[in-house]
């Protein structure tokens, strides 16, 4: 009986051990990384800043071309067509990730701008969807979007994809 108390105590201790340290590497591996975000964070933010009162050419000028925004993604559309078509574009744009409150907008818009490029590529024929311009169709879009928008605009829009699918 006692032997069985001892294997159940070792086995128990084992355990133990094992809990323990993994709670210890955890515990190491947050303070690291909360080190590292401190540090990280700071210095990046204190890097080229030229004051609280900053414009729209400061930020172009110090935070370069900005990133790629790819959060609308792939939008598949019918033509305006009696046997419609289909027309799959991948609408993208440039913005400053700095910007927090232009790039909070900007996530809490990707359904207006989805449904913004559907209600217009919907609404051509695949005829006239071919004969238009792919820079006419970026104008209008851009027009649109940059409507809808208030904390900023948006400058440019590229197509990485358009195909008309008859």
């Amino acid at each position: 009986m006692e032997i069985m108390r001892d294997r159940g105590t070792r086995t128990l201790s084992r355990i133990y051990r094992v809990l323990v340290i993994c709670l210890i590497s955890l515990l190491s591996a947050l303070i690291v990384g909360t080190i590292y975000g401190v540090f990280s964070r700071g210095s990046s933010q204190n890097s080229g800043h030229t004051g609280s009162m900053q414009g729209a050419q400061g930020r172009i000028e110090e935070y370069g071309q900005g990133q790629t925004f790819t959060g609308i993604g792939q939008i598949r559309v019918s033509t305006a067509d009696p046997q419609p078509g289909m027309v799959i574009i991948f609408v993208s744009f440039n913005y400053y990730p700095d910007d927090r409150a232009f790039s909070e907008e900007l996530a809490l818009r990707i359904r207006d701008f989805r449904d913004i490029i559907a209600a217009y590529i919907g609404s051509f024929p695949v005829d006239e969807l071919q004969e238009l311009s792919e820079e006419i169709i970026k104008t209008e879009l851009l027009r649109r979007i940059n409507a809808v928008l208030r904390l900023g605009q948006i400058d440019v829009l590229f197509f990485s994809e358009f195909m008309v699918i008859r």
